[in-house]
């Protein structure tokens, strides 16, 4: 997705006092700022004002969900990206990608687009025909990671990754989709240049899964459902940033199933600086990424014939 403008999201630290179970392993809680696209609500949940990165992940972004009327759809025009890599993962729906390197491919639930921009690559996010023809509905995670200062200059990349290539893990009321990362034992086939962990955890009622501390940033993003965290309960829309080295246990609530995204990894080899679509560690990058784009030597969309302007400012 192309950035929105939106309010910066608010975080609540915690204090960590004695006695506070759930304050013992919580270091920030991220409420998200919404904004309606027309018909269509992203949250916005990083960066936030008091923290800008939890690993790699610089943006973070939840889709709807939406309803779309049969004839309606999403239309992300062609926009460009640099030093990052976009990490699309749905959890109803469809949308199709097209790239500058001539990558087309649909995501549907349970699977992974990872799209790495390196030194400039340029997609377009769209509702396919066949999928407008009927009435549908639309709601995900899109992320943002930050390219280690290794990498921020190589080659573009697009990877798909189907649902049967990604791991799931199943026993004792608990799914999980590991998308990158290791969990108990399991590895992910990702492969990224920097460590990190992301899944998507479905609890059924009572059940419980144990979150262990071997990634240095880790954070939950509640989406359906209520969750036990140390003897608090949360609900949907929350980004649970935990403390690190401190291992947690998540239990559902006991009337229905919950979801969450578990996310984090090793912490940016130094500051970045974003601007729009652009994630660099040198402002002098990302201004030479923006009269790139204003000067039309980024490379085209096969068969789009439009883009998203530069910002003005």
């Amino acid at each position: 997705m192309s950035w929105t403008a939106c309010n910066e999201p608010a975080a609540q630290f915690r204090s960590g006092t004695e006695g506070a179970r759930a304050d013992a392993a919580l270091e920030t809680i991220v409420v998200p700022r919404a904004r309606d696209l027309g018909g269509f609500e992203v949250r916005r949940v990083l960066p936030a004002a008091e923290k800008r990165m939890i690993g790699p992940f610089i943006f973070w972004d939840e889709m709807g969900p939406a309803q779309f009327a049969a004839g309606q759809g999403i239309d992300v025009r062609p926009h460009p990206h640099i030093g990052l890599a976009t990490v699309t993962y749905l959890l109803r729906g469809e949308i199709m990608h097209r790239d500058s390197l001539g990558s087309v491919e649909a995501i549907r639930p349970g699977e992974m687009n990872l799209m790495t921009a390196g030194s400039g690559i340029v997609h377009s996010e769209r509702t396919d025909t066949l999928r407008r023809a009927a009435a549908h509905e639309l709601s995900g995670i899109q992320a943002w990671v930050a390219l280690p200062r290794s990498h921020e200059e190589q080659a573009a990349s697009f990877q798909h990754f189907g649902s049967k290539a990604l791991p799931l893990l199943g026993e004792r009321g608990v799914e999980l989709r590991l998308i990158v990362g290791e969990i108990q034992g399991v590895t992910s086939p990702v492969r990224t240049p920097m460590g990190m962990i992301y899944a998507d955890l479905i609890l059924a009622p009572g059940a419980s899964l144990h979150f262990d501390a071997r990634y240095p940033e880790r954070a939950i993003y509640t989406i359906e459902g209520e969750i036990d965290l140390g003897g608090e309960r949360f609900g949907p829309g929350r980004m649970l940033v935990l403390r690190p080295g401190q291992p947690v246990t998540l239990t559902g609530s006991d009337t229905s199933p919950a979801r969450c995204m578990l996310l984090g990894g090793e912490p940016a080899d130094g500051p970045r600086h974003i601007w729009w679509n652009f994630v660099s560690s040198s402002r002098e990058r990302i201004e030479q990424a923006k009269a790139d784009w204003r000067a039309g030597r980024f490379a085209g969309v096969p068969g789009e014939t439009e883009f998203i302007p530069l910002p003005e400012g």
